[in-house]
């Protein structure tokens, strides 16, 4: 019994042993499978019970300032080939083309280029992703052909606001206009998402159930821009009409808001489809209204005007004897019209655009000054406005400037400026002398609907006083009223505003091209209580004139119109008279005495001024022979003799103006 005990332990301690050799090895491979091989089978597992894939969420949208989509996006099928595991080429190619609008050639060089992936075709239309579909299914082409999810953008408006909205190309890419510039959050979110599937790779319900999105806060955001729709679609209409009607290389055009800076809208010509932005050049994607600079001639003498006013250099009633032309440092500046306007007040200096006046005014303000004033209405920096290739401008070295340049500079030449920083300039002018910053990005939302980023007014500084400001608006609103910019007057409403008309430099900056012009307008309304500010830009015009009053002003007129009527501004019957209309003759004061018989010599008979303009008069009065004098502007109200008297030759008579 001894021995058999004995036997029976030993046996029990060798298959404990043998036991625990087992568990030895049990436990050895289970860590081998963990540690070791771990990864690799997993992903095996993966393969074999499930894939991955790519999930791209949409391009966030762009928005008008109501909310109305002006670029959205949506979900497509790209195609793409494996070439390692394309087995006939040429048969492959022959089933794929018709299906997709392709070449067999060009697919059979997408086979050639060899490697794993290879893009076939971007965005699928949906007839072209089913047909393609049914051939993989039908001929097993699963193996080297696939798709991928990919964000097409669309543009619903087409051409609308296209310079300012720019366009995406491949992978999601923001290339120009605001796309560009805010690529960053607006583009979409890849990541690769794992679905199990049954042995017939067909998704498992549980898996799709239980995938959670996650929203990660910078991707996919919503843009709302300050340009409103409605404003943009009637800028653009009016500009395809001056296309038409002046034959010009390229227009631009900008609506301002001068309270707070708001772009209501930004346009030029030529112009292009975003959808299909290949088939236009790229100088027709170029947003003109921030990357283009030019001289911009007459309308810089508003700033130049509000410089002097500001700092009492001139005044408005002062008298300038205009010769017609000047000549500073060996240099002829001469009007627009080449002609002499005799005495004139500087209310018509600025109303008729006189060269010699404002060379007279420059010189008087000096090079620092007006370089300085000219800096303080934003000219030679970006405004720092929400859009790519914004030029800064160019602006003389005060330092370096002889009297030549301080005239011509005075005169809206050898600068320049964009029309960006013009229209800003002048919103100042409306805004009661205060520069704001311009924006276009009104707000920018989170894919939850939060609030990231708020753009507002923002002061950068004032430039002149309220009181100068209000003497310049009307010296401005008798430019449009009576004077070179009567164009652009809209009936029953107060405008104000500045014609230019400067020549083209040559590209090589060697003087200016013979017979090549730029035509501008620049100004705002309703006078009283400025809500918009409007320049018009017509580059090089082949038809007809090429005075900015003549083709730019009209322009601006029939916008200042519909925006008149669009944001619903009462007419005002403060409008001014035009001050080249004589008044009815029941209207005009009788003269109380008439003079006959033969003047003695050394005599002379004093005209009747009344109704008469200011530069009217005074050529009357130098005709006659006696020494003018004139106060206010407009129309002649009174004189201090009355007509028909009889005077000494050389006399001094003064007539009021009013308007």
């Amino acid at each position: 019994m001894k021995m058999d005990r004995h036997k029976a332990q030993r046996n029990i301690g060798l298959l404990g042993l043998a036991m625990l050799g087992v568990l030895a090895l049990v436990v050895f491979r289970y860590a081998w499978l963990q540690l070791v091989q771990g990864s690799e089978l997993s992903e095996r597992m993966k393969a074999q019970v499930g894939q991955s894939y790519l999930a791209q969420s949409t391009r966030g949208a762009i928005l008008d300032r109501s909310g109305r989509e002006l670029a959205v996006s949506t979900m497509t099928k790209s195609l793409y080939v494996d070439p390692n595991h394309v087995k006939e080429p040429e048969v492959l190619a022959s089933e794929l083309a018709p299906l997709i609008g392709l070449s067999e050639q060009q697919i059979l060089d997408d086979i050639a280029e060899g490697g794993g992936f290879q893009w076939v075709k971007h965005h699928l239309a949906q007839d072209e992703y089913e047909a393609v579909r049914h051939l993989m299914k039908e001929k097993e082409y699963t193996d080297c052909l696939n798709f991928v999810d990919e964000a097409k953008r669309y543009y619903p408006n087409d051409v609308l606001a296209a310079n300012v909205l720019g366009f995406v190309g491949t992978e999601d890419k923001g290339l120009d206009g605001v796309e560009q510039a805010l690529d960053g959050l607006l583009k979409g979110e890849v990541e690769e998402e794992y679905l199990q599937t049954d042995r017939s790779s067909r998704p498992i319900l549980s898996s799709i159930f239980s995938r959670q999105k996650r929203y990660k806060g910078d991707y996919c955001k919503t843009v709302t821009l300050t340009i409103d729709s409605s404003i943009q679609f009637m800028v653009e209409q009016e500009l395809d009409r001056a296309m038409a009607e002046n034959g010009p290389q390229a227009i631009t055009c900008i609506v301002m808001d001068p309270k707070n800076g708001e772009v209501l809208a930004m346009a030029g010509r030529p112009s292009y489809n975003p959808n299909k932005f290949w088939d236009y050049s790229p100088e027709s994607w170029k947003n003109r209204a921030v990357s283009f600079i030019y001289e911009p001639g007459s309308t810089f003498k508003a700033m130049v005007a509000g410089a002097a006013l500001q700092e009492n250099v001139v005044s408005p009633n002062q008298v300038f004897v205009d010769p017609g032309y000047v000549m500073v440092s060996g240099r002829r500046i001469q009007n627009w019209s080449g002609e002499s306007f005799g005495t004139v007040t500087f209310t018509d200096v600025v109303k008729q655009s006189l060269n010699t006046g404002f060379a007279q005014v420059g010189l008087s303000l000096g090079a620092e000054k007006l370089t300085d004033y000219a800096k303080r209405f934003g000219f030679g920096e970006q405004t720092g406005i929400d859009l790519p290739g914004e030029e800064y401008g160019i602006l003389f070295n005060p330092d370096d400037m002889r009297d030549s340049d301080i005239a011509t500079m005075s005169i809206g030449q050898s600068i320049a400026v964009t029309p960006l920083q013009l229209v800003t300039a002048m919103s100042a002018v409306a805004n009661d002398g205060v520069l704001l910053k311009p924006y276009i990005v009104k707000e920018i939302r989170n894919a939850d609907g939060s609030v990231y980023l708020e753009n507002q007014r923002t002061e950068v500084r004032r430039v002149i006083e309220s009181s100068t400001d209000k003497t310049l608006m009307g010296l401005l609103e008798q430019v449009v009223a009576t004077g070179g910019g009567h164009k652009a007057a809209v009936k029953g409403y107060r405008i104000a505003g500045k014609t230019g008309t400067a020549q083209k430099i040559r590209e090589d900056g060697a003087g200016y091209m013979d017979g090549r012009y730029i035509a501008s307008f620049c100004g705002f309304a309703p006078v009283e209580d400025p809500q918009v500010t409007v320049l018009v830009i017509i580059d090089d015009p082949t038809l007809g004139s090429y005075y900015g009053g003549q083709i730019a002003a009209p322009v601006a007129g029939r916008i200042f119109a519909q925006l008149m009527r669009y944001l619903h501004i009462e007419p005002t019957s403060e409008t001014l008279l035009d001050v080249e209309t004589v008044p009815h003759a029941q209207e005009r004061p009788k003269p109380k005495k008439v003079f006959q018989g033969e003047v003695p010599n050394g005599k002379v008979v004093v005209p009747d001024f009344i109704g008469l303009s200011l530069r009217e008069a005074a050529r009357k009065a130098a005709e006659s022979g006696l020494t003018f004098e004139g106060e206010g502007s407009g129309v002649a109200a009174y004189q201090s003799i009355e007509p028909n008297t009889l005077v000494d030759a050389g006399t001094a008579i003064t007539v009021h103006f009013q308007p």
